[in-house]
């Protein structure tokens, strides 16, 4: 058996990923796709607990195309690339440009681009006739209050570009608006483009909210798991936690399964793994968003820890052009919950005490360290979690009730406001 924490340097294959992000929620799936072929990174920094899972790395700006071309044709004399792995959302659609140019699988980068502007994404559904909420994008507020009118209250604002729910809100009434559209208007993140149409006001889809992390080889798509979405912060959307049960009846159900295949061939994509978004509305299923990318939030390792779908090969194989094949190795329930302090706060210290934990709790991390600032939404958003679990369960009540319990092993100290990090 391949050692977990050593990665696999005799396998055949070798990937080239693009960028790694936070290890506290990417450091299992740098893991597993080492455990399935010689990696590569490029990185705009030099590599750090990322040395154990990779080959070597290369230090270049990975929101420069030109510049990460140049640099894998360098690297031709010694490596030769199977696929690109990417799962940094700010970068998908430069990876995908990437892989084009070294004429690897990809999405192609138009469609990646079509999933990365929502107002885009929106478009492309709307030419298809694909079950969505309506959208209408606008740069005033003026606009957005007339945009509201026409779709009729409660609607939500958001970003058109960002991910996580950061700068979205539900608004039930004209004397919301104006706070919610500067709300979204003012949401930035390095390296997203600016629109000048840059919020949508969209049609509030009444009904739980879901995401299917799949596969899609050559326009078949293989889903691999229906996540449960937990939000908090109402009205802002803050997703507090996600449920996987291997079992879900909807990884069978034809109209969801109609509703994701019309959504991805509406935007053009028919290779990658991708993670949508959606609602379960009275009326059916409808498309929140499209991601091209595997999900965050810790999502694959849940659903690796429920259905044993491993997500690291999954990844590897689609990357590099093969039709993974996806088969549930168990058939239980994980769930993860993110912990939140009770108002803003400077961290001191985030202590867990391990003989507290319930024993169905598979991890426990703090993710917040001395002098962090956490600002609770709406003014900042899953930068304010200090801590999480990954539980397991005989069903979506019983993990909750574990992580319920489990936040009582977490101690979260506070300092003074004028500690923090940066502080003055």
């Amino acid at each position: 058996m391949t050692n977990p924490f050593k990665p696999d340097t005799t396998s055949p294959r070798t990937v080239l990923l693009i960028s790694s992000g936070y290890h506290l929620y990417r450091e299992y799936l740098l893991r597993l796709i080492s455990n399935q072929a010689r990696v590569w990174l490029f990185l705009d920094r030099e590599p750090q607990w990322e040395r154990p899972y990779v080959v070597g790395s290369t230090k270049v700006d990975t929101l420069d195309v030109p510049a990460m071309i140049e640099a894998a044709r360098a690297l031709r004399g010694e490596l030769a690339f199977d696929g690109v792995i990417c799962w940094d959302e700010i970068r998908i659609v430069s990876a995908a440009q990437l892989a084009d140019a070294l004429g690897l699988p990809s999405g192609p980068p138009e469609a990646i681009a079509s999933c990365r502007d929502k107002h885009r994404t929106r478009t492309a559904l709307a030419a298809a006739g694909v079950a969505q909420a309506q959208s209408i994008a606008v740069s005033t507020a003026a606009a957005a209050e007339a945009a509201a009118q026409t779709i009729g209250y409660p609607v939500i604002v958001k970003p058109r570009a960002l991910g996580a729910s950061f700068g979205v809100s539900l608004v039930h009434g004209p004397s919301e608006l104006a706070a919610a559209y500067a709300h979204a208007r003012d949401a930035r993140e390095d390296g997203v483009p600016v629109f000048d149409a840059g919020v949508l006001i969209e049609e509030y889809m009444d009904g739980p909210e879901i995401s299917v992390d799949a596969a899609f080889a050559n326009g078949v798509m293989m889903p691999m798991y229906v996540a449960r979405k937990v939000t908090g912060f109402f009205p802002h959307f803050e997703e507090i936690g996600h449920v996987v049960d291997a079992a879900d009846p909807l990884l069978e159900d034809p109209q969801l399964r109609g509703v994701l295949v019309g959504a991805h061939k509406a935007v053009g994509l028919r290779t990658g793994i991708t993670h949508t978004e959606l609602r379960l509305t009275p009326s059916g299923p409808k498309i929140v968003e499209i991601n091209a990318r595997l999900g965050g939030d810790m999502i694959p390792y849940v659903g690796w820890l429920a259905s044993g779908i491993d997500p690291g090969r999954i990844a590897v194989e689609v990357a590099c052009g093969r039709t993974p094949v996806i088969e549930h190795g168990r058939r239980d329930v994980a769930a993860i919950r993110f912990f939140y302090p009770q108002h803003d706060a400077v961290v001191a210290g985030v202590r867990i005490d391990e003989a507290r934990l319930p024993s169905s709790v598979n991890m426990a991390r703090a993710l917040a360290s001395p002098g962090q600032r956490l600002v609770l939404p709406p003014n900042d958003h899953v930068s304010c979690r200090y801590g999480y679990v990954v539980v397991r369960g005989e069903s979506a009540d019983a993990c909750d009730a574990v992580a319920r319990a489990a936040e009582g092993a977490f101690e979260l100290s506070v300092a003074p406001a004028d500690t923090a990090v940066g502080a003055g």
